[in-house]
């Protein structure tokens, strides 16, 4: 677990002990993806905002969904403006059900940076500590990280294409029940989920107030949904769904991403299923 989470209490520790870190702000939510004026109003000492849509995507690509995968060159060049450097640990944060935190942590970890936390239960955790907050743009000093993989789709974490999730047989749909269930769909223009897939919530691995699941819980929740065939995960767009890979990761379970998730099968007017 701590090696894909990191508590407040040990975030709060190391920054007192001087330990180089980078701090990267993802604050993201589907009704209010761009979070830089949260940020400016209060985030955690040195840490620098970003862009989920813009620099954790690339809209330019076509057919992959909502959230492309950015590509490697890019994404390097956003880490350095960030000051992501070579050895130092990244810490990312969120305020809004880890999802912006688990985005940047997936798509940081698929890009070959190895050292990423996410902070368990995000801003919340941080200042129900007591811990304070800075207020204010951040400018980082430019890193020197190298990105080792310039094609995050096959990268350093695992994905799955339209197809193998097509004939997966053990894939999760982490979206909320209704969409799952195809009672109500918010921002597709088609509901429902993918043939034969599961639900589980990405906030069914959170408790209530926002940090993973319990080390016990979550080595049920790989013994649940483990097994001999590799766990695949789709959401929407790829956001959320980094969520339960992140805990799954925690869990001992390596999952495959579906990045394009189900705003890329519903385009492409695949086969879809409705009802629990």
């Amino acid at each position: 677990m701590t090696d894909v989470f990191i508590t407040a209490a040990e975030l709060a520790d190391r920054l007192s002990a001087g330990d180089p870190l980078t701090l990267l702000d993802v604050r993201w939510q589907l009704a209010q993806p761009d979070g830089r004026a949260e940020h400016e109003r209060g985030h955690l000492p040195g840490a620098v905002y970003v862009s989920l849509d813009d620099e954790l995507s690339d809209h330019g690509v076509s057919g992959r969904g909502r959230h492309p995968l950015p590509s490697g060159a890019a994404l390097q060049d956003a880490a350095r403006r960030w000051g992501v450097r070579r050895g130092v640990p990244v810490v990312v944060y969120d305020d809004w059900n880890r999802a912006g935190s688990a985005r940047a942590w997936w798509v940081l970890r698929a890009a070959g940076v190895e050292n990423v936390r996410i902070l368990d239960g995000g801003l919340g955790a941080w200042t129900a500590a007591g811990h304070a907050l800075e207020t204010g743009p951040v400018d980082a000093e430019p890193g020197d990280v190298v990105i080792v993989h310039d094609d995050l789709y096959a990268g350093a974490m695992p994905t799955l294409t339209a197809e193998q999730a097509a004939a997966h047989t053990n894939l999760l749909d982490a979206r909320a029940p209704e969409r799952f269930r195809g009672d109500a769909e918010p921002v597709d223009t088609v509901a429902g989920h993918i043939p034969g897939a599961r639900n589980l919530p990405s906030t069914a691995v959170l408790t209530e107030d926002g940090t993973v699941l319990s080390e016990d819980e979550l080595s049920a929740l790989g013994w649940t949904f483990g097994g001999s065939e590799q766990v695949g995960v789709y959401c929407g767009s790829g956001v959320t769904a980094s969520v339960l890979v992140a805990a799954l990761a925690a869990a001992g379970v390596d999952a495959a991403l579906f990045p394009g998730s189900w705003s890329q099968w519903s385009a492409e007017g695949r086969a879809v299923e409705t009802g629990g």
